[in-house]
């Protein structure tokens, strides 16, 4: 078998920021479209009717993100992240267009579906990216630009969709889009400069069958669960039950194949992947739930107005971007990280119990104070997990790596959000206040949340603290293909 070694992310673009920007603003757009588009689908229902399918416009592009991620990582392992990444873009920006362009409903859900492919493209290789670009030990000084990108697409959605439909209509808010997500493809394509690689694999065409189909089960049951159908539905019980089942037969098969669309290794290599999963699963039901829940018990029972709505996240969001940022330069700066995660989740958990006492009499000052916590700790963890994951595996298999991240902290989020919703409901209509039945629904949400932080908070405890690589590692080189060590494309 012949190869060549990995390229060291050093031989990478002189100016990493820049190149990163194009990379950035792609992901920018897939994280802005949900929350712009769910500010605009009262006027989108208004337009092309349809409002029983209406849930179908946010779980047909969930959906489709979600499957699309794995398969997207693993493609971009085997022929090149940049190549993959570009063709993510193009993808996005065509369900876009056509989404924009839609006459009917079912239009609009197909549309959103394509556009979902390609946003899971663009969330697998974004990571990728800068994993290929700047190595583990120097990634710290990066943080503060995806946690940046993030709070950015958690605040402006919603107040972006309400300007755009209110002054231009709702189809400008996919039609925006365009002429970004060109600027991103072809400052992406000028600026990544990486080693080209070709690898000769067999796509692992069972596994994504059977992964799909976990995804697909998985996602529905969390979408239809106490809202669609019942928990005990028969619906939702045979979903749950093919997804186990699904799940079993996909580890089987991927034992065996040769180029798994999710390697095994990955998992079992280190203790520290593993553990990074369980941690950002949990900052996804963390995140999912707060932004979600915090403006609802803010707007219902503080009486803040709806339109600013994006805005009452900024207690949280702001220490997210500044702890990262902080945190990623002593890590770049020492090497040392596991006291991140470790009080990430310490204050997650305080944060969140503390937002479970807030009544009907909380001021909004001492709700922005318990966010504030929980921004800290997410801070802390969010980006430090993803390159404490990173640094777990081999640069052959850092696309997947990167996607199982993306992957687990979107279903993670899904699903509890859905029992969430499931619980929430149930509070509400046993209150006869509406205000009351509010605030004891969100009691009980941030505290089930609190409870998930101090699991998380033991699985940070575990993590070793071991030494962040300067270099890619060695031995990229895949030992059952005939293959070249994969670094990208140009």
């Amino acid at each position: 078998m012949s190869t060549t070694p990995a390229p060291s992310p050093a031989a990478a673009p002189r100016h990493v920021r820049w190149a990163l920007l194009g990379v950035m603003l792609a992901m920018l757009l897939s994280m802005l479209d949900n929350t712009v588009v769910g500010t605009s689908m009262p006027t989108i229902v208004r337009e092309l009717g349809g409002f029983d399918h209406l849930s179908w416009v946010v779980v047909a592009y969930t959906l489709a993100t979600a499957a699309a991620t794995p398969v997207c990582g693993k493609l971009g392992d085997l022929y090149g992240r940049k190549h993959v990444y570009l063709v993510s873009i193009v993808l996005f920006l065509a369900g876009s267009a056509l989404s924009g362009a839609a006459q009917s409903m079912s239009w609009l859900i197909a549309a959103r579906a394509f556009q979902g492919i390609g946003a899971g493209g663009i969330g697998a290789g974004a990571f990728a990216l800068i994993a290929a670009l700047v190595p583990p030990r120097e990634r710290g000084r990066y943080q503060g630009m995806t946690a940046s990108v993030m709070a950015i697409g958690t605040i402006g959605g919603p107040l972006l969709g309400g300007f755009v439909t209110g002054h231009f209509g709702w189809r400008w808010a996919f039609y925006l889009n365009l002429p970004l997500g060109l600027l991103a493809l072809v400052w992406c394509q000028v600026m990544l400069d990486l080693p080209l690689v070709r690898r000769r694999a067999r796509i692992d065409w069972a596994g994504i069958s059977l992964l799909t189909l976990v995804i697909t089960s998985v996602t529905l049951a969390a979408n239809w669960a106490g809202t669609t159908y019942s928990w005990a539905s028969w619906q939702v019980i045979g979903l749950f039950a093919l997804a186990v089942a699904g799940i079993g037969a996909f580890i089987t098969v991927e034992r065996r194949c040769t180029e798994p669309v999710l390697p095994p290794r990955v998992f079992t290599g280190q203790r520290n992947f593993p553990l990074a999963i369980a941690l950002i699963t949990a900052s996804g039901v963390v995140m999912f739930g707060a932004s979600l829940y915090l403006p609802l018990f803010q707007q219902s029972v503080q009486h803040a107005t709806a339109t600013s709505s994006g805005l009452l996240l900024l207690p949280m969001m702001i220490p997210i971007v500044i702890v990262s940022q902080l945190g990623g330069r002593y890590m770049s700066a020492t090497g040392r990280y596991k006291i991140f995660p470790v009080l990430g989740a310490a204050l997650m958990a305080v944060g969140l119990i503390l937002l479970s006492t807030m009544d009907p009499t909380t001021s909004r000052t001492t709700t922005s104070l318990y966010m504030a916590i929980v921004g800290i700790g997410l801070g802390g963890q969010m980006q430090m997990v993803t390159t404490i994951a990173q640094n777990s595996v081999e640069m052959r298999d850092m696309g997947a790596a990167s996607a199982s991240l993306n992957l687990f902290r979107t279903v993670g989020g899904s699903i509890g959000v859905a029992v969430f919703g499931s619980l929430y409901n149930r509070q509400v209509s046993h209150e006869a206040s509406a205000a009351q039945g509010v605030a004891n629904g969100s009691h009980l949400i941030f505290l089930i949340a609190g409870l998930v932080c101090a699991v998380a908070f033991v699985a940070a405890l575990a993590i070793k603290e071991v030494p962040l690589r300067k270099a890619p590692s060695p031995g990229a080189a895949p030992t059952a293909s005939p293959a070249l060590a994969d670094q990208g494309t140009r």
